[in-house]
């Protein structure tokens, strides 16, 4: 059976999460304590006690969600469980990277604290929003965000989630406009997200600057198709990494650019997919994949009785 790993992106998160499969799990254990040794951050206690508010800041919730991603996997891992493509949403996209071996556990782990920090605190001043809109094509949503920018209003499609789902990302007057517009429009619904940040955008041009120093320093190795045992999707365009990508520069960008896991989704179906498997928190990805190939079959991984269901 032909089957694809997806790792969660922001949002997902929840306070408690992984806990259960810490305490049953050595080798989820190992994942916690080497991710918090790395980093400096307790990340266990973030994950398992929050609070909330703690959690969810972006600082903390990159590292949080792609450590309980890893965990879970590592069990996985150790009963032979595997897949031949993996991706991700955002952050996600390096639980895939490390699972595929393009990045040291160590590296990534490194590189998401610093990702989340800069992302989380390299922000311009004004006020930013982000919309969920459902029920409207992403070329109807990319014209109605272009003329709001004639206009002098900052709204940007950030996130192309599938057919039916695109997020868009600005200052949030320009999103609240944007909203009634998509409504009127004929989307199904717009709704307000709780993300403060423009991520995606080029307002984090910034971000993008300082994240690329730290890449510098990061050794990455990816091995031609012919060789590759997992293959890896890109979010910058939803296509597989090649062994001469220029990476820094795809992860760099990735942090100004919009996400394309439409374009993820299709590909995988494209190569046959049977079966999708979300690792980490939460099951929006599943839920993704469903609406545009809704004879896959999805499974969630996301706590103890999910996972040993699934084993």
């Amino acid at each position: 059976m032909k089957r694809a790993f997806l790792f969660p992106g922001q949002g997902a998160q929840m306070v408690g999460m992984g806990k259960d499969i810490y305490e049953k799990y050595e080798e989820a254990k190992k994942v916690y304590d080497m991710a918090s040794e790395i980093s400096g951050i307790d990340v266990k206690k973030i994950c398992f006690e929050g609070p909330e508010e703690e959690l969810n800041k972006t600082e903390n919730t990159q590292i949080a969600i792609l450590t309980t991603s890893l965990a879970m996997l590592e069990v996985l891992k150790s009963k032979g469980i595997e897949a031949e493509i993996a991706t991700g949403l955002s952050l996600g996209e390096y639980g895939a990277l490390i699972y595929a071996g393009i990045i040291s556990f160590k590296d990534g782990i490194r590189l998401i604290k610093k990702r989340g920090y800069y992302m989380g605190n390299l922000l311009p001043k004004e006020e930013y929003s982000m919309a969920a809109v459902i029920g409207l094509e992403s070329s109807k949503i990319e014209e109605i965000c272009r003329n709001l920018q004639e206009q002098g209003k900052f709204v940007v499609p950030a996130n192309y989630n599938c057919s039916t789902q695109t997020a868009i990302s600005g200052e949030t007057n320009a999103i609240e406009e944007a909203i009634e517009l998509l409504k009127q429009s004929g989307a199904k619904r717009a709704i307000k997200l709780k993300t403060s940040g423009p991520f995606h955008t080029i307002k984090l041009e910034e971000a993008k600057k300082a994240y690329e120093k730290e890449l510098e320093n990061i050794k990455f190795n990816i091995l031609p198709e012919s060789e590759q045992k997992v293959k890896v999707i890109k979010n910058l365009d939803g296509t597989y990494y090649k062994k001469d990508d220029e990476i820094k520069e795809i992860l760099a960008k990735h942090i100004i650019s919009p996400v394309r896991f439409d374009k993820a989704i299709n590909l995988m179906k494209n190569e046959g997919i049977e079966e999708y498997i979300e690792i980490g928190p939460g099951k929006v990805l599943t839920g993704f994949i469903k609406k545009d190939n809704k004879e896959a079959k999805t499974i969630n991984i996301n706590n103890l009785e999910t996972l040993e269901q699934f084993i």
